[in-house]
């Protein structure tokens, strides 16, 4: 044999040995288990859709015993399965099962299976967010094994399930359903070892019995959002062992006194939204000195509360969404512990004390949003992570202490009244928003390599200069809005390069030039979903392969699942972008951007020539804007192609010919619909078609016509 053919059987030998060694390392989990068992995982994965997960992510939430080789654990990884849970199902063929958690799958509205009473070696059952609706069977109260029962986040309905068997959970949750009737608290009382009981957001009526007594066990309770009659809250009071407290959304007929809680001397939460509270306990009462996180918001509160004050272990405070005046008093900056403040859409018109009140503060998450508030920023925290000040009318500079707060991550300064340059230090920082200001000079260019920015939006300012070309270090930016200001620079064709930027917004300043200058190469984005270059001075025309590989080619789902976009990935606060929409029309300030959202808007320009065929390639689009340009010829006939459109704005240019079949056959049915005026193509209807998906509009145009 000949050295190279040699060689090669080695290599290939060495890649064969390298690829078994990598299935045994994904099987590793269940190496262990019975090969009729791992047959019987394989099938009950197969009954369903898992494109959410590959077969290792499955398998390593699988334990077997060791000494038998049965399944004793199975945990799903979220959003794995999606289908219907039937009653066959080989899931119910695992009768060693100790741990099952199928948790945020979707099994699209099935019922709950009565063969879950098979499975009676159950320790551990956790459905929580799973789709499943009706009656929870009877045949549950056969689990008498259960410690932990998690039937949360699903649409269940009937009355309160039967427990009485379970008297070994020490753990309940059937928060976030539909049942109804009275509980029976004298049973669930008297459990032995139940320590966690959450019956939060359901219909649930009656009181809540409890005798006076310092046996429970139970120390979190949720009855929060039902509709409990008579005096609740006062046997509550008799469970001295509670740490964990909601009864927000009560409905009672009376205002609370929050002195029916002094007895509860651990509590650590206390929840209280929603509810009517008596304003004289807000000073003065026995409020529980343990308290370690207190919510308040809509309670109607009209002054500040001054029981905080004694609060020496609070952490958590929200009052948000009140109806207090005044100033935020200077003692509560005072507290040791305190961390999170909420409180945002109240009346609050400034803080007391000097512009340093919050120098000595351990607060590192505060917002105080949506108040009346005025003069200058206070500094910031020395340990602030999240700043929020939007919806206020503060004056002046921002201070030139953010740059110092090695741990600010998010900075919303937006829509108040601040004036001044814009600090040198935004690539510290994870969000910057700080539209609708009056802030001038130009955006700092000095976005450091390895920048941790994702969204910067300065949007309606007083900004001149250039786009930052340092803005390409921010390898993460993917919110970049600089609308509404007076930069003067031509297209930032290097923008492509940053490889997770999705929104992109220049609208109403001074850019020019061309869109597709030979020497920069076609104009796309790897991820780019929204794309706003509305009145400026971009001219020349566009090439037929313009929209080839833009982002809006292809629908994709958000990998999170998430709705909207935004930063959702810290324990302690959610940062949703938002972004001033037209859209059919209209002008929508402010709205939340859908992670499922696609548009391009080249209006208000002096583009010419004809519209580009490759816009047919754009599937995901919903809406375009071409109007008030100078675009010439026929409309291109693949726009036919761009199912998902629910917006299109033509309107103000130069185009000729009929409109497409294609395109009048998904506007209306009349397949021979077109219209001509003066060798000018002109539309402006406001109406959906069902012969579409969703349908297509066309608005805003010099003259007023209709198909016939």
């Amino acid at each position: 044999m000949s050295q190279p053919c040699l060689h090669l059987r080695l290599i290939s030998v060495l890649l064969l040995c390298c690829i078994l060694f990598a299935s045994h390392v994904l099987m590793i989990t269940a190496l262990v288990c019975r090969p009729d068992q791992i047959q019987a995982l394989v099938q009950f994965k197969n009954e369903f859709e898992s494109n959410g997960c590959n077969r290792s992510d499955y398998l390593n939430g699988v334990q077997c015993d060791n000494s038998t080789g049965a399944v004793t654990k199975l945990q799903l990884p979220s959003g794995c399965f999606t289908g219907v849970l039937k009653p066959n199902s080989s899931l119910f063929g695992f009768k060693h099962l100790r741990y099952l958690n199928l948790s945020h799958n979707n099994f699209t509205s099935s019922s709950l299976p009565f063969e879950f009473s098979s499975l009676k070696r159950l320790e551990v059952l956790s459905l929580s967010s799973n789709g499943f609706i009706g009656q929870v069977p009877s045949s549950f109260s056969n689990l008498i094994h259960l410690t932990h029962l998690n039937l949360s986040h699903n649409e269940l309905t009937g009355s309160f399930p039967l427990v009485k068997n379970l008297t070994k959970l020490s753990f309940l949750d059937l928060s976030y359903n539909q049942f109804s009737g009275t509980i029976p608290s004298d049973l669930l009382l008297t459990m032995p070892f139940l320590s966690h009981l959450d019956l939060k957001k359901n219909v649930l009526t009656g009181t809540f019995e409890v005798t006076n007594s310092t046996s429970y066990r139970l120390v979190y309770l949720s009855l929060g959002q039902n509709q409990f009659e008579g005096q609740i809250l006062k046997p509550i009071s008799n469970l001295i062992n509670l740490n964990h407290l909601d009864v927000s959304s009560l409905n009672t007929s009376y205002p609370i006194d929050l002195s029916i809680f002094s007895p509860l001397k651990s509590l650590l939460v206390l929840h209280l939204s929603r509810n009517r509270l008596l304003p004289a306990s807000l000073n003065s009462s026995n409020i529980p000195l343990s308290l370690e996180s207190l919510v308040m918001p809509r309670c109607d509160i009209t002054e500040f509360p001054n029981i905080l004050k004694n609060l020496l272990n609070l952490q958590h405070l929200d009052i948000s969404s009140n109806i207090i005046k005044g100033k935020v008093p200077e003692w509560l900056w005072k507290l040791p512990h305190l961390s999170l403040v909420n409180l945002v859409n109240n009346s609050f018109t400034g803080f007391e004390g000097s512009s340093d009140v919050f120098l000595n503060s351990s607060v590192q998450l505060l917002d105080f949003a949506y108040n009346s508030m005025t003069g200058e920023l206070p500094v910031p925290p020395p340990n602030i992570i999240y700043l929020s000040a939007w919806n206020n009318s503060f004056t002046g500079n921002i201070p030139l202490q953010v740059c110092d707060r090695s741990s600010l991550t998010v900075l919303d300064l937006s829509y108040n009244k601040l004036t001044g340059p814009i600090p040198q230090c935004l690539s510290n920082l994870k969000i910057v928003n700080l539209r609708k200001n009056n802030l001038e000079g130009s955006i700092p260019d000095e976005f450091y390599s390895g920048g941790l920015t994702q969204t910067l939006d300065v949007g309606y300012n007083r900004l001149t200069g250039k786009l930052p070309r340092s803005l390409l270090n921010c390898s993460f930016l993917r919110f970049l809005s600089v609308d509404n200001n007076r930069i003067d620079d031509t297209f930032p064709f290097w923008l492509k390069a940053l490889p997770n930027l999705q929104v992109f917004t220049l609208r109403s300043n001074r850019f020019f030039g061309h869109l597709s200058p030979p020497d920069k190469g076609p104009l796309s984005f790897p991820e780019l979903r929204i794309l706003e270059l509305s009145d400026n001075n971009f001219t020349g025309s566009l090439p037929p392969s313009f929209f080839v590989n833009w982002k809006a080619s292809a629908i994709k789902v958000d990998e999170d699942g998430r709705i909207y976009m935004g930063d959702y990935k810290h324990a302690y606060y959610v940062y949703e972008d938002t972004l001033d929409l037209q859209y059919k029309g209209l002008f929508m300030e402010q709205g939340k951007v859908l992670t499922s959202y696609n548009t391009i808007d080249f209006s208000g320009n002096k583009l010419e020539g004809q519209i580009p065929e490759s816009i047919g390639l754009l599937k995901a689009l919903i809406a375009l804007n071409l109007s008030n340009n100078a675009f010439t010829g026929h409309i291109p006939l693949s726009l036919a192609n761009v199912t998902e459109l629910e917006s299109l704005d033509l309107s103000r240019n130069h185009l000729s010919g009929t409109i497409p079949r294609e395109l009048g056959s998904c506007f209306e049915s009349n397949e021979n619909a077109n219209y001509h005026v003066n060798n000018q193509f002109c539309l402006d209807s406001v109406k959906e078609m069902p012969s579409c998906r969703r349908g297509v509009y066309f608005t805003n145009c010099v003259t007023r016509t209709h198909f016939t």
